[in-house]
């Protein structure tokens, strides 16, 4: 058992906890000295208090007596961590020490909230340096429908009727069975708990993963004709949480808001239940999206029919229930959509160009203004053949990614001088497009699904049965090939 002494005490609490000693008061000094397993080392109590009140360095700071303290620990990850104390970066010495031992060494100090924000903070995202370190195996035959992380690095993936949830290190994993055969779409909503939905199995999942996918709560919609519901997308904001049901009849879909704490249903938006052919109203939404700073929410759907795909979007004020702005998609309908708050924009890519489109929101609703705006080749507007299906687009950021086939695309705003300007007064905005990654990063099959997480990209890809792990260099260290 590992323990920590001073020259004139022992503590042997399994909770470590440090006795104050009598102040000397002929020494002022805030030096702490500390022996790590025969090392001696010295910092001081500002630097010991960095690491929280819970944590066992803090408590080596309310200390009284300057020491040396001893703790019966490895001296050389202590000098790891000390560094990660002191500077909020690991030392690349730390490149020679497996991540696992690091790991477990800050939990033994209770750091590792330290630790994760060094190696998994988004602010370190950088999306013009990724490649691809590490490929994470699902063991399982079926392949990833839907993958959802936290913000700084959680990774959970739905494979058949399988969750598998990967720690932020993705040293770690774990693997729930679900009641569904395939879950298409899927929200974390805390450490623990996840939402879950499949188009064809009836009602919201509320899944506890440490209770082996106990189901918490199951959330229903109803309809006049009493069927059924099934989830078509799920969404959030920092309270609420949005879901998308269709009636398993087809003839009725809605979006009901939820308590995130509670998961009450807060109102209903958008219930529409169709009689006759009216093809809009069929439309149910299979992406949800909310936009903080407008305080509105993005609903957008697809319908493939004779004539071809068409689809609309709607921005909903969840508080009045009323639709803010719409388009109604009929020359080149999105293949996806998505939309970036801190950008003010949003960006499709069209399912017959296969390009990216972008919508300035500052705009939206002023007279004459033309929503879209074609970010590539113009002239493949008009294409019937359909290259945008299957590709993926996702904002992370100030940037947008957007799958092309086993390719990505990286969009980028540029900023242009304040004296080029549009009619309305705005400036003008030009976005230019970056390839991804090293040529050997993009070989495979189609991509089928991009994700961000801390300051990480995870992709999936047709029939692979793995999920891929895009990353910068991270200063003192970087993900290895998994084991």
């Amino acid at each position: 058992m590992s323990t920590l002494t001073t020259t004139t005490m022992t503590s042997q609490n399994d909770n470590l906890n440090l006795h104050k000693l009598k102040l000397n008061p002929s020494t002022g000094s805030n030096i702490v000295t500390i022996n790590v397993g025969g090392q001696i080392f010295q910092t001081t109590d500002q630097t010991l208090t960095l690491a929280g009140p819970k944590s066992l360095f803090s408590q080596l700071s309310e200390l009284t007596h300057p020491g040396p303290h001893f703790i019966d620990r490895d001296p050389e990850l202590f000098s790891i961590l000390l560094s990660l104390l002191r500077t909020g970066n690991l030392p690349s010495k730390a490149k020679s020490h497996d991540l696992q031992d690091l790991i477990e060494e800050s939990k033994f100090y209770k750091i590792e909230s330290l630790l994760v924000n060094s190696l998994s903070n988004p602010s370190q995202f950088d999306p013009f340096n990724l490649h691809k370190t590490l490929i994470l195996p699902l063991n399982s035959r079926d392949t990833a429908s839907a993958v959802a992380t936290t913000p700084f690095g959680t990774l959970l993936v739905s494979h058949g009727s399988k969750i598998t949830s990967f720690d932020w290190s993705l040293r770690k994993k774990s693997t729930t069975l679900t009641q569904f055969t395939a879950i298409d779409s899927m929200l974390v909503i805390s450490p623990n708990l996840v939402a879950a939905g499949a188009t064809d199995f009836s009602g919201l999942q509320i899944l506890d993963l440490e209770k082996k996918g106990f189901v918490l709560e199951t959330l229903n919609c109803e309809n006049v004709t009493k069927s059924g519901s099934t989830v078509q997308a799920i969404g959030s904001s920092n309270d609420m949480l949005f879901t998308s049901f269709e009636s398993s009849r087809r003839n009725s879909n809605s979006i009901i808001v939820y308590d995130l704490k509670t998961f009450f249903p807060v109102t209903e938006i958008g219930h529409y239940e169709i009689f006759g052919a009216d093809l809009d109203s069929a439309i149910p939404a299979t992406k949800l999206k909310w936009v903080e700073s407008y305080n509105v929410l993005m609903a957008a759907g697809s319908h493939s029919g004779p004539s071809g795909v068409s689809g609309n979007v709607k921005f909903w004020d969840i508080r009045s229930g009323n639709v803010v702005w719409e388009f109604k998609e009929k020359v080149d309908c999105f293949s996806d959509i998505t939309v970036s708050d801190s950008l003010s924009s949003i960006f499709k890519v069209g399912v017959n160009s296969g390009e990216v489109f972008n919508a300035d929101m500052r705009k939206l609703g002023s007279e004459g203004h033309d929503s879209w705006v074609c970010l590539g080749d113009n002239t493949k507007v008009g294409n019937v053949r359909k290259e945008g299906i299957g590709c993926k687009i996702e904002a992370h950021g100030n940037q947008v990614f957007c799958s092309k086939g086993f390719d990505i695309e990286l969009w980028s705003e540029m900023v242009l001088g304040s004296s080029r300007k549009r009619e309305e007064g705005l400036p003008e905005r030009v976005f230019r497009k970056n390839l991804m990654g090293r040529v050997k990063d993009m070989e495979g099959p189609r991509v089928t699904t991009l994700t961000f997480g801390g300051n990480k990209m995870f992709v999936t890809r047709k029939d692979q049965q793995s999920v891929e792990v895009w990353q910068s260099s991270v200063r003192g260290f970087e993900l290895q090939k998994w084991v």
